[in-house]
Order: C-alpha cells, then sequence, then structure tokens
C-alpha cells in the first residue's frame, strides 16, 4: 500500500474513523413471508449497474428486517464478494433505505464526511484496494473485512469535499457528452461507409471518370447483344459503338459480360473433354448442346446502372460450389489428412478473422477439389439473419486451407470482376437481396446454392473497376482506421462491461482532443468525392 500524503487542512484516516460499517445477509427463501409483496429494497452485487441506487431486482417484507440491517440513504455501498472484483471494485450510494446481502458492505458516513466524496475515495483507490484487502484462499474473489476498515484515505474538509464533488462531476459530465459524440461519430461513419460502398457498386463513385473518358452512341445494341438477351443475360442501357475486340479501354460492361460467358463455356468443355478421355470414350455427336446456361438475373425492381454497365447473375460470373461437411462418414480404408478449414466465424462482413483457424479430416479429392485460391469470393450461407450472405476475398492468408459446407466459395472465371467488389455488392445490396430470397424462421435463415446462382451482379466496364476501386479502398481503409480510433477512445473511457462512474476516469485530455479530430477528418467527406491528396 502506497504512503498517503495530504495537503494542508487535510488529514490521514482510516475507513472506520469516517464511516460506520455495516453487512448484509439472505433471508430464507424457503419463507415466504420474507420475500411476498416485499416493498423494501434488498441490494445484491446484480444491482450495483450504476452510482446512483434508487431499485433492486429483489425486495423483502418488514418481517425480515429482523434479521438484516436497515441501510439509510446517501451510504456508500460497496461489493465485497464477486468474481467482478478481479477487474473492478463496484461502488454506488443508495438514494433510498435498502437492505444487502452477504456479498455487500455498507458505509454510513459520519459526521462531516459527504458520501459522494468517500465514494469518490474508494473509486479513485480501486486497485490499491483490490491488491491490498483481497482475502487469501478463497474459491471467489473476496475483500478481507478488517483490512478494508483500516485502509487510509485522505479527508479534506467538509466545504472543500463539496467543491472537488461538484468539479469532479461536472468534468465526468464533459466527459460523457465526450463519449456520446464519439458515438455519434461512430453511426456517421456505418453511414457514411454504407454510401460509399453504394456509391461504388451503382456507379455513383466514379461519374466524373464515366463523364471524362467516354461518349456513348445512342444507337441501339449490337445483333450480339439482342441475341443473348433473348436467353438470359441482363443488358441495361445502350452499348459504346467505339467498342473494338481488343481495346479494353473501351470496353463495356456487356463486352465484359460477353468474354466472361465465352470463357465459362470453354471451361466447361475443357471438363467435359477431360472426362471423355478419363473414361477413353469418344466425344459423342452433339455433346455441346448439352452445355448448361447459366441462371438469368430478375432484374426487377433493381437499381438503374450506367449505360455502359450490365446486370448479370453470380452463376454467369464464376464457378459455385460448396464445402466439405463436418463430421462426414468414410470407409474405413479411405485416406485422410488434416486441413485448414474456414468457418462461418472465419468469414465476416467485408473481412476474414482468422484469429482461430480450425483443422479438419479430408480426403486429397477433397482437398484438390476445395482448395480456396486468391479471389475466391466467400459467402456464408446463414444462422441468424446477420451472417446471411455475408463474406469477403480470399487471397491466400492461410497457406493450404478449405472450405466448410455452411461457406460457399464463387471463383472468378476472369479476374476482369474484381472479387472485391462482387464482394462489396454482397455486403450491401446482397444483405437486403438475401433476406428477402433465403428461407427464414424465427430469427434464423438461410441460402442455398440456387439462390445465390441468381443473386445479381452489376457488371462495369474492366478499366472502370479498377478505377473504383482505386478510389474506395483508400477511402475505406480511412473510414476503418477512425472507426478503429473511436472504438479505442470510447473504450479508453467506458468499460465495455460496465457503467459506472469510475469506468470514465480514463484521460479526459485524449478524449476531448479525439472529438475534435474526428469532426474535422469526417467535415470532410462526400461518398462520390475522393480527395486523393488526404
Amino acid at each position: 500500500m502506497s504512503e498517503v500524503s495530504v495537503l494542508m487542512g487535510w488529514s490521514i484516516a482510516t475507513i472506520m474513523d469516517v464511516a460506520r460499517s455495516s453487512g448484509g445477509g439472505t433471508p430464507s427463501k424457503s419463507e415466504p413471508s420474507y420475500w411476498d409483496q416485499g416493498n423494501i429494497p434488498w441490494v445484491s452485487p446484480k444491482d450495483m449497474k450504476s452510482f446512483f441506487v434508487t431499485s433492486s431486482e429483489d425486495s423483502i417484507t418488514d418481517k425480515a428486517l429482523v434479521r438484516l440491517t436497515l441501510v439509510p440513504r446517501d451510504s456508500v455501498l460497496i461489493v465485497v464478494r464477486s468474481g467482478i472484483l478481479s477487474r473492478t471494485l463496484p461502488v454506488s450510494i443508495n438514494k433510498i433505505p435498502v437492505t444487502i446481502n452477504q456479498d455487500m458492505r455498507a458505509f454510513v458516513p459520519k459526521q462531516g464526511i459527504d458520501a459522494r466524496y468517500l465514494a469518490w475515495q474508494f473509486i479513485s483507490k480501486e486497485r490499491e484496494i483490490l491488491d491490498s484487502c483481497a482475502k487469501d484462499g478463497t474459491t471467489v474473489a473476496s475483500i478481507e473485512g478488517p483490512a478494508l476498515a483500516s485502509f487510509p484515505m485522505a479527508i479534506a474538509p467538509l466545504a472543500e469535499q463539496t467543491r472537488i464533488v461538484e468539479k469532479l462531476e461536472e468534468l465526468l459530465s464533459d466527459l460523457d457528452a465526450g463519449v456520446a459524440e464519439l458515438k455519434a461519430a461512430q453511426r456517421k461513419l456505418v453511414q457514411y461507409r454504407q454510401s460509399l460502398l453504394k456509391a461504388a457498386v451503382e456507379g455513383a463513385l466514379s461519374a466524373d471518370w464515366r463523364a471524362a473518358r467516354h461518349s456513348y452512341d445512342p444507337s441501339p445494341p449490337s445483333p450480339f447483344l439482342r441475341k443473348r438477351g433473348s436467353v438470359g443475360f441482363a443488358h441495361q442501357g445502350v452499348m459504346d459503338s467505339g467498342f473494338r475486340e481488343n481495346d479494353r479501354q473501351s470496353e463495356t460492361g456487356a463486352d465484359l459480360l460477353q468474354r466472361i460467358l465465352t470463357e465459362r463455356r470453354a471451361r466447361w468443355e475443357t471438363k467435359q473433354l477431360a472426362k471423355f478421355a478419363e473414361q477413353g470414350k469418344t466425344p459423342p455427336k452433339d455433346w455441346q448442346a448439352k452445355y448448361p446456361e447459366p441462371v438469368a438475373p430478375n432484374i426487377t425492381e433493381l437499381p438503374s446502372l450506367p449505360s455502359s454497365w450490365v446486370w448479370a447473375s453470380l452463376d454467369m460470373l464464376g464457378e459455385i460450389a460448396s464445402g466439405v461437411a463436418k463430421g462426414t462418414k468414410r470407409a474405413v480404408a479411405v485416406v485422410t489428412r488434416e486441413v485448414a478449414y474456414l468457418r462461418v466465424a472465419n468469414v465476416q462482413r467485408g473481412y476474414l478473422n482468422l484469429a482461430q483457424v480450425k483443422m479438419i479430416e479430408a480426403t486429397e479429392a477433397d482437398i484438390r477439389e476445395l482448395r480456396l485460391l486468391s479471389g475466391d469470393v466467400l459467402f456464408n450461407e446463414g444462422g441468424d439473419l446477420d451472417k446471411l450472405g455475408r463474406g469477403w476475398v480470399w487471397r491466400g492468408e492461410v497457406p493450404e486451407c478449405i472450405h466448410q459446407n455452411h461457406v460457399f466459395r464463387m471463383r472468378p472465371y476472369l479476374d476482369a470482376t474484381p472479387s472485391e467488389l462482387i464482394s462489396h455488392h454482397g455486403n450491401t445490396f446482397g444483405k437486403t437481396w438475401f433476406k428477402s430470397a433465403g428461407k427464414q424462421t424465427t430469427n434464423l435463415a438461410s441460402i442455398n446454392m440456387t439462390m445465390l446462382r441468381a443473386f445479381p451482379v452489376p457488371i462495369a466496364p474492366e478499366a472502370e473497376s479498377v478505377e473504383i476501386l482505386a478510389r474506395l479502398t483508400p477511402a475505406l481503409d480511412a473510414t476503418t482506421e477512425q472507426q478503429k480510433k473511436c472504438r479505442t477512445w470510447i473504450n479508453t473511457i467506458h468499460r465495455p462491461t460496465q457503467k459506472h462512474p469510475q469506468s470514465r476516469l480514463r484521460r479526459p485530455a485524449r478524449a476531448a482532443r479525439s472529438q475534435r479530430r474526428t469532426r474535422q477528418r469526417f467535415a470532410g467527406t462526400h461518398p462520390h468525392r475522393t480527395d486523393r491528396s488526404r
């Protein structure tokens, strides 16, 4: 215990010198007359959630008072036995007469002692009390009564006690206002992030880029586009009449989709020919006619897109696969080995949480088939609504990793459709779309492969997609950094598990500076403008 030094006019006193202490107990629960229709508050550690106690979850009757002491209002209540003492010391002031249980201690201030001043003394000495007054040899964290009673405190004259409390509470009020501003900034950052993503995947973010680089011809779509439209790919707007097959800079979204669909068919044909060769068979006549056409997107009620963009289905853009099922039963002779695999918990909305990547037994065939490759877009099957369809992009973070059957992966046929943009679209527009398309029960929802194949995705020209990512990525990174700072500042001021006044005594000056920085940084942001000089 550190030596206590005091100012002139102050004094050093133990807790027993400045307050009368009393304990509590629990009237027999088997005696209804102690509890039924009781109106006297009976405070236990679960009621110590705020600085001022004005009620309790349980109440006792007058009959139970024969076994307990009624603690007068404006006493200081402290938890002396609870697991929470390993982290913090709950301190409150009761604003009504109460009784307490055996895990509590009440201190009734003597004349010349302000209850609030005494409470703040306990709070300011929290760590010293927990370290020096802890009871040894107990299974539940506890404070030794005699040690606490003899704990020294600095006591100011009564008038000065009042001034100290008033000033401290004024500063804490300012700190609370700062926390409120930080939380408001958090909400605005979330809104900004959503509007930024929406602007990116619907073309507003790159509107100035299109205006500067393209001029459009209002002529009808090409015969190819009319033909493809008859089998189900969605065309919207007019196409660039200056498109040339080898000129990617003038390529439109529809032209890009044509390339993707050509690649899709070519891959299917290659796989079919490999199967025939493996079986020693000659490809039958008209085998190419069995090509499975991609699912057409339903563009009814979808947002309008720039004229050079086009709606496609996820099935058009990449190969979609489910993963390995946990607990799969196999024949004894089947050889397996352990391999890392992604679970729903690993795939978050807009990022991967790889703090805990588990292992699973899988065959070599499963590992070859399900091994994730850089650029794979991941989608969660569901569970609760927050998990439905959420996902992100795999970039080879684990050398050899597969995915479970509750995580779908989509592997783009061409890298001209940036995986990050597809995933951003899935995490914004898709959040609502999957909810309406998925199977739902109470608080639970799920999607399947059929629904995922039909998911509509906007396709921009390749050159424009590159520009969108160049603008979007640094803006999102800056937003993420600001969100992290807000969380850090709030957690510095408030402990996340306890709404208690001592949790606010954390560097108020830093909090005030953080408010100003957040307001200044946010004031200059706009979802349709990117200032690269920042």
